[in-house]
Formats: C-alpha cells, sequence, structure tokens
C-alpha cells in the first residue's frame, strides 16, 4: 500500500498561489469600498457616488502610471476592451451601491455571491478553462454558507433585492473583460484607464438625468464627512481592484472565484464594526464554510500543480 505524501507548500513565485494570495488581499480590501458607499449614501445620490470613485479612482493612479513609466493615452489596441470594463463596472458599481443604500452590506454581497457560478460557466464555455467537479463542488458549497450568511428574505427587500444580481453579473463580465485585456495592458495602465473612461461615460449622463431630476441620478454639494467617504469610494477602489487586475494576470477565473467567497468574512466584521449590524449563529456557521470553501480550492490548486511538477 502506497502512503500518500502532502506536497510541500509551493512558493510565493509560483504564479498561481500569487494570483490566489493577490485575490485575498481584494477581498480584505473591497469591503472598505462597500463601508464608504453606504456612508456616503446619507447624503449624496448613487449616481454621483459611481461617478465620484471614478474620478478619484483616475487621479490617484494617474501619478502611479506616469512614475512607473506607462503612458497616459488611451491605447487604440485596447479601447474596445476598455470601453466595456468601464461599462461593466458601472453597472456594478451603480446597482450595489443602490442595495447598500438600504440593504445590510453583508446581505447585498451575500445575494451577489452567485457571480462565481456566472465566473464558472462563461469561463468553461468561452474560454475554455478546464472547471474539475470539486471546484464546482467548492463553489456550491461557498454559495450555501453565503446564503446561510444572508437569511434570504425578499419581503423584507422586495425590488432592491435584485439589485445584487445585477451586481453579480456585470461583475463577472468585468472579471473575465480584466482577464483578457491584462494580457495587453499593464494593470496600473489598465486601473487608470478603466477609471477615465467611466468617468466620461458617467458625466455626461449624470448630466443630463439631473435636468431631470431622476432622484438616484442628481447632483448634490457634499457637505462635512460626506468628502471623506466619497473619496474612501475611490481610494479602496484603486487599491481593490489593482489587486484584482494582478490576480486575474496570474491565476484561471475558475480558481479565484470560490476564493472570492471570503470578501464577506470583512463586509460581516466591518458591517458589525461600523452599522452594528452583528452576525448571528447561523451567520458565523455561513462565514466558516464560505472560509473552508476558500481553502480548498487553494488546496487543490496546490496539489495540482505539484502533480504537473511531477509528470
Amino acid at each position: 500500500m502506497t502512503q500518500s505524501v502532502i506536497p510541500p507548500f509551493p512558493a510565493f513565485s509560483d504564479r498561481t498561489v500569487l494570483g490566489i494570495v493577490l485575490m485575498i488581499g481584494f477581498c480584505i480590501t473591497a469591503p472598505l469600498i462597500d463601508v464608504s458607499s453606504k456612508l456616503a449614501t446619507a447624503t449624496i445620490p448613487v449616481g454621483q457616488i459611481t461617478l465620484g470613485r471614478f474620478i478619484v479612482q483616475g487621479a490617484l493612479m494617474a501619478p502611479v502610471c506616469l512614475l512607473l513609466g506607462h503612458s497616459l493615452r488611451l491605447p487604440k489596441v485596447a479601447v474596445p476592451g476598455l470601453i466595456w470594463r468601464a461599462v461593466c463596472l458601472i453597472l456594478s458599481t451603480y446597482c450595489f451601491v443602490g442595495a447598500v443604500r438600504f440593504m445590510p452590506i453583508a446581505d447585498a454581497l451575500a445575494i451577489a455571491f452567485v457571480e462565481p457560478f456566472i465566473i464558472l460557466l462563461i469561463g468553461r464555455f468561452v474560454y475554455h478553462e478546464e472547471v474539475g467537479p470539486r471546484r464546482l463542488a467548492a463553489v456550491a458549497v461557498g454559495f450555501c454558507g453565503a446564503l446561510l450568511v444572508i437569511q434570504p428574505s425578499f419581503q423584507t427587500f422586495g425590488l432592491v433585492a435584485l439589485l445584487p444580481l445585477g451586481t453579480a453579473f456585470f461583475f463577472a463580465l468585468y472579471m473575465l473583460v480584466t482577464r483578457s485585456l491584462s494580457r495587453k495592458l499593464h494593470p496600473i495602465a489598465m486601473q487608470f484607464h478603466t477609471s477615465t473612461v467611466a468617468a466620461a461615460i458617467c458625466l455626461p449622463i449624470l448630466l443630463i438625468t439631473n435636468s431631470y431630476d431622476v432622484p438616484t441620478l442628481t447632483f448634490v454639494e457634499p457637505q462635512g464627512l460626506a468628502w471623506v467617504w466619497l473619496a474612501g469610494v475611490g481610494a479602496a477602489s484603486a487599491v481593490a481592484h489593482l489587486m484584482m487586475s494582478y490576480a486575474l494576470k496570474y491565476a484561471p477565473s475558475s480558481v479565484l472565484a470560490p476564493i472570492h467567497y471570503t470578501e464577506i468574512v470583512t463586509a460581516v466584521t466591518l458591517g458589525w464594526m461600523v452599522f452594528g449590524d452583528l452576525p448571528n449563529q447561523l451567520s458565523l456557521a455561513g462565514i466558516l464554510i464560505i472560509v473552508a470553501s476558500g481553502l480548498y480550492v487553494f488546496h487543490r490548486e496546490r496539489l495540482a500543480e505539484q502533480t504537473k511538477k511531477q509528470l
């Protein structure tokens, strides 16, 4: 009988492992976008928060691009992809900010976690990625954990609960477009160009809707701490999505999708610290399931990498 040997932990120089680590960094940082957005919605319309995010994000990334020697000119070869990326991110942001205006952050995020299923399906049938049954099972288990956290009730939130579903769909497309663009653009340049394109799309739309007094698509002058929350949305977005861009450059989306579930752990923690939304025992059980799902995928990927090296 042959005794199985557990392979050693891979070095961080491994591209896939590095992608996983960056994805975990994204999951820790991204909920700060949600917290800042929810705080901002108390006095600022959803559309203005969406626009403000991209203005701040672009302003922060411009000097970084110049410092690292990247051009601020929009590369013609990447224009179609950048437009698609910007549109997906605009719609994803608008839907989620609109949701957290009324819903607890963790609840909205948990509903949005149908996204990995969308990513896996697109990755399998569009990008022809290999998606094994164990990875798929890990995603399903993670989604069950997310359901335990959210304890969904459409009777409580009504149609607002559908907004995170829009976030899931558009963010799944955003992730896949990002992976495609990462072969053509440096992640920092891609971050800057996406922000400027998104702002260029949002601004004229808001100027038009503002004249018609559309409630969520008007302009108001921020007061006091509202400026901080508005800037925080853009700053957290710059850091989080830079890590996302690098993660997708180094690892397949089908590997990263289950790990994305760990974002809800940070969201629940911040929701409790900032808004007093304390998870109950069922929610804590769901969090443990989500973390276990992500760790299992990491374990399976490590075994796969070791098997390839031995062949």
